[in-house]
């Protein structure tokens, strides 16, 4: 990379122009001022009244830990912050930078916005840029594969690995220290156990015992995910997980709402519309389903797009043993709701179905689209080899794909049981569409993006929606919606099953791109003024600590 102050051309300039009716002047921001006021900012706070004094002494510690979090996601993406941003002169593009980490726009495809950095490395910091395919296949090293590892090159040039505990050792020493001091403020005996565990996970890279006491945590008001966790920033392999955190303050009331679903996920395993041997494995039904604020977002899940809900962990074994929990982030989604759905919807979906856009119907969408990742098969059932391997760097787009189709296949069947009164599953699938409006905005080189256009492009070909020529509205189809739904998580969950990664490819080269069409209904949002996204105005600050 070159090593040199960066700049934009013309994008620090701000125009003036003269209003025809008086002598007042209007300011008109830069290109890039335009990309960064695309995501509006909102602030991240909680209720914190009902915490104990130590759970409040513990969040500082917390917020500090998480940091470090989001430094070490730096390292991993474009290396230290402060050397990157330090280069970046014009204000618009550092801010941008920031919201992106990166000279990457998440969200347009991960086109450079900074020139002289070039095209995004599709294995980021996560392998050697000059390494080939070959060596990798070459380096007979079963760490090469591994979640926590980095692949490096030695003074003689040859591949080796490296652990992240290894890689980014003062850190995370600094992460566990500041960790272990929460943990004893805990009060709550699992929680205390759980951070004491996560503590030692970061030092060793061996995640499984936090994971099962992060899975036995219910009485907890705080909740702290840190470390590394998703592979979506590896493009290349899809191996390499990176770095994030979240601080999140649990809400009593909504998350009672929530409890009984839990004892639900193994009768709706048995439903899911596959033969039996593609849902065998039988989820831990003491999965745990929460309501949170969340008060403060750090490196992976801050990047781009902002995650407003959370399903975890990701080892399969916990999964079979305990479950999963699945966390909605109810601040977040209700600014995403508020400021972004329902202006697409009005601008986008016929105006006879406007009326079933509702927070209630995108809440349990989100939701159960986090159950929809705890069902299914975690290993093929051919060798049994684990589906994220098998489905090697298309697992991401092929799991995301299953867990938006099943979340809404689920609030169908919970309907049909009996669990949800008075339901109007229109609703759901309206809400659903317009949801997906939201998420394609994102653009399709993302695990979700490519997830978000599959389905598009599945239900404009079997008639789930229609489009209005003349005034560019879709309707929903409601029982073809209903049937392709169903259609699709089969197709889904059968290739993840067969651990069929050509099908995987096929799937991804027929239906993840954008048509012209869409493209100008999505032209003629992004040219509405609606927020492509939120960011946050966050920090121990807005807690009042």
């Amino acid at each position: 990379m070159k090593q040199k102050f960066l700049s934009v051309a013309a994008a620090g300039i701000i125009l003036f122009t003269a209003c025809n009716t008086n002598t007042e002047k209007k300011e008109e921001v830069s290109p890039m001022q335009a990309k960064v006021n695309e995501f509006v900012e909102v602030e991240l706070t909680s209720d914190i009244s009902f915490l104990s004094e130590k759970e409040k002494q513990m969040l500082p510690y917390l917020f500090e830990a998480a940091k470090i979090m989001d430094d070490i996601f730096w390292t991993q993406i474009i290396g230290e912050k402060n050397d990157f941003i330090s280069k970046i002169t014009d204000p618009a593009t550092r801010d941008f930078a920031i919201i992106n980490y990166g000279p990457w726009e998440a969200l347009n495809n991960d086109k450079e916005f900074i020139a002289e950095y070039g095209s995004r490395p599709q294995g980021v910091n996560f392998y050697p840029s000059d390494m080939t395919d070959e060596e990798f296949n070459a380096l007979e090293d079963p760490a090469k594969t591994g979640l926590y590892t980095l692949v490096k090159r030695d003074a003689e040039g040859k591949l080796y690995t490296e652990p992240y505990h290894v890689a980014y050792k003062e850190r995370i020493d600094k992460a566990a220290e500041l960790i272990r001091k929460a943990a004893e403020l805990a009060e709550d005996a699992g929680l205390k156990k759980y951070l004491e565990l996560k503590a030692e996970a970061l030092l060793t890279d061996d995640y499984l015992a936090s994971d099962m006491a992060w899975m036995d945590m219910k009485t907890n008001n705080i909740d702290f995910v840190c470390g590394p966790t998703e592979n979506y920033q590896d493009k290349r392999f899809g191996y390499k997980t990176a770095h994030e955190a979240f601080i999140l303050i649990k809400d009593p009331e909504w998350t009672a709402k929530l409890a009984r679903f839990a004892a639900l996920l193994p009768e709706l395993q048995k439903r899911l519309p596959v033969e039996d041997k593609y849902k065998a494995e039988v989820p831990g039904s003491d999965s745990d389903l929460g309501t949170y604020d969340a008060v403060f977002y750090a490196g992976d899940c801050n990047a781009g797009s902002k995650t407003i809900a959370i399903n975890l962990p990701n080892d399969e074994r916990v999964h079979i043993e305990k479950g999963s929990r699945k966390l909605q982030l109810k601040n977040s989604m209700k600014y995403k709701f508020d400021k972004i759905v329902v202006p697409i919807a009005n601008l986008l979906l016929d105006e006879s179905q406007r009326s079933h856009i509702k927070f209630d119907a995108f809440f349990e969408n989100t939701m159960f689209h986090e159950v929809g990742h705890g069902l299914g098969i975690k290993n093929t059932i051919t060798d049994g080899t684990a589906v994220r391997k098998a489905l090697q760097n298309t697992y991401s787009s092929i799991e995301e794909n299953k867990a938006d189709l099943m979340g809404v296949f689920i609030v169908k069947e919970l309907a049909n049981m009996g669990e949800l009164k008075d339901k109007d599953i229109m609703d759901n699938y309206v809400t659903f569409m317009a949801g997906l409006f939201r998420s394609i905005r994102f653009g399709a080189s993302s695990a979700h993006g490519k997830a978000n256009m599959i389905r598009f492009n599945y239900f404009a070909e079997v008639g789930a929606f229609t489009r209005n020529a003349e005034n560019g509205t879709y309707t929903v189809n409601k029982d073809k919606m209903e049937q392709a739904i169903a259609d699709l998580t089969k197709i889904t969950l059968e290739m993840q099953g067969n651990g069929d990664i050509e099908a995987a490819k096929e799937m991804l080269a027929k239906y993840a791109t954008i048509t012209p069409e869409l493209q100008s209904d999505l032209d003629r949002v992004n040219n509405s003024g609606i927020p492509r996204d939120i960011r946050f105005n966050q920090g121990a600050k807005n807690l009042g600590l």
